[in-house]
């Protein structure tokens, strides 16, 4: 028996006028960002299909935005094929997306605390992160303890074996990057982020995010979550409120999470929400699964097409 996973991208997916074919063709989709809308007393919707840019790239808004959007081609896809997934898991923010599509959280609860999480985040000042494409673990490492002698600086995504990214305090990031690419770094790129997300300088975000916590319900899941900081099966509700408030200041186990699913049996993933950048890195961990995408109507439809077909071939 085939076994799928479903993942949801994070922050950096988003783009001008994604989600309006699944809004405009799908009465599912609509009533998520109408609901989306009215959570948060702001049109979503409007940012995610005209922008502009500059207020899509605000992460207050651009969390809300790439999660309401995933939603809804979630919901769509839902109608479309009655296939379950055997386990789901996102990226970053994403992993919202994947404790509502395992039943964690209902749909109100996960906009309005994807909100306050994005709240808390974009309050903190300061910081910056780098990616890192295609150094030596023993060189990263050797770099990174160098480099924190200029102030504190750590590993923020370990996204695939050929890139990280990392994050912390301007100047021990400058160095840590000046370091890397002369230990042989193919690349070293520097993020165009608001702050040094996924580091100890997030405690303070943290902290206020787990006061939101208390205001919605958090279910256990009925089918595993493959959870950012740990890369671990997770299924009680007590972890998940444990989890969410560390995943804020924790390191994004993604690549190591993919891992988990390829040898826990999975060989077909399905990547839904805005773009592409979940199956690439897929392709890159483990380059002998399936990767599948929904992300407008035409690639939904190849998806629903293929995967009806080959569970009918089991």
């Amino acid at each position: 028996m085939n076994k799928i996973a479903f993942v949801f991208p994070g922050q950096g997916a988003q783009t001008v006028g994604m989600g309006k074919d699944f809004f405009d063709n799908y009465s599912e989709a609509k009533s998520v960002y109408e609901k989306a809308d009215s959570v948060l007393g702001k049109s979503i919707s409007k940012i995610c299909f005209e922008g502009p840019e500059e207020d899509l790239k605000q992460t207050s808004n651009t969390q809300p935005a790439i999660v309401t959007t995933s939603v809804a081609m979630l919901e769509v896809l839902r109608r479309k094929t009655d296939i379950k997934p055997t386990f789901t898991a996102g990226h970053s923010l994403g992993e919202y997306c994947a404790m509502y599509a395992s039943g964690v959280l209902n749909l109100d609860d996960t906009i309005k605390l994807i909100s306050k999480r994005a709240d808390a985040m974009s309050k903190v000042q300061g910081g910056s992160m780098a990616a890192v494409l295609n150094l030596d673990e023993s060189k990263l490492k050797e770099c990174l303890s160098e480099a924190s002698s200029r102030g504190y600086v750590d590993v923020a995504n370990y996204n695939s074996p050929a890139q990280v990214v990392i994050t912390g305090e301007d100047e021990a990031v400058k160095y840590a990057s000046e370091l890397m690419s002369q230990a042989g770094a193919r690349r070293v790129v520097p993020l165009a982020v608001s702050g040094a997300f996924h580091s100890k300088m997030m405690k303070d975000a943290s902290v206020e995010f787990a006061q939101s916590l208390s205001a919605v319900t958090i279910s256990d899941a009925v089918i595993p979550v493959v959870t950012n900081v740990d890369a671990e099966f997770t299924t009680s509700a007590a972890d998940f409120e444990n989890k969410m408030t560390k995943q804020i200041y924790s390191s994004v186990y993604w690549s190591q999470s993919v891992q988990k699913m390829v040898e826990s049996g999975v060989d077909t993933f399905v990547e839904i929400g805005p773009g592409k950048v979940l199956s690439g890195l897929i392709k890159k961990i483990s380059p002998e699964v399936k990767v599948y995408n929904v992300y407008d109507l035409e690639s939904l439809d190849s998806t629903v097409e293929s995967l009806n077909s080959e569970m009918s071939a089991v």
